[in-house]
């Protein structure tokens, strides 16, 4: 039976969060259902800095793609085809195929990615552009504001 998260006591205070709703419950299927492979680690670095690594043993630069497209960071690995002839007598290293997604927070951006002993890092950063940093508003007072007057002085 698929389980659904009731967000409706949030949308009372909140403005713009539609999408909320379909990532979580997105992520909670993807929770009971999806694989574990490859296993990530997920580093807050410093304030908006971030940084995602995925254990990729075995995969060279040319078997992983990464890309990002609609605030969704999308990590796929597919080994080439092994034409040798090898003959293994057990083969526990994992070499499957896998597709990892990861929905990023509204202005982050990837910053870079590399690859070494077999770990893919994947470099992130918030950057708010300076129109939707915090700002503050100032209060005018008006000139042609109604003056408060009590009645005694009004009938003199």
């Amino acid at each position: 039976m698929m389980k659904t998260i009731d967000l409706s006591p949030l949308y009372r205070n909140t403005i713009g969060f539609d999408r909320l709703a379909a990532i979580l419950d997105g992520a909670y299927q993807t929770d009971q259902n999806g694989s574990s492979y490859p296993p990530y680690d997920i580093e807050a670095l410093e304030e908006n800095r971030y940084s995602l690594t995925l254990a990729v043993a075995g995969f060279e630069n040319d078997e992983l793609d990464v890309q990002v497209e609609r605030g969704v960071l999308t990590v796929k690995g597919g080994k080439k085809v092994d034409k040798s002839d090898r003959n293994y007598l057990y083969r526990g290293i994992a070499a499957r195929a896998f597709e990892r997604k990861f929905n990023l927070a509204e202005h982050m951006e990837i910053s870079g990615a590399s690859l070494n002993n077999g770990l893919l890092s994947i470099e992130l950063k918030q950057e708010i552009p300076e129109e939707m940093k915090p700002k503050r508003i100032e209060i005018q007072t008006s000139n042609n504001a109604l003056e408060h007057q009590p009645e005694s002085s009004k009938a003199a």
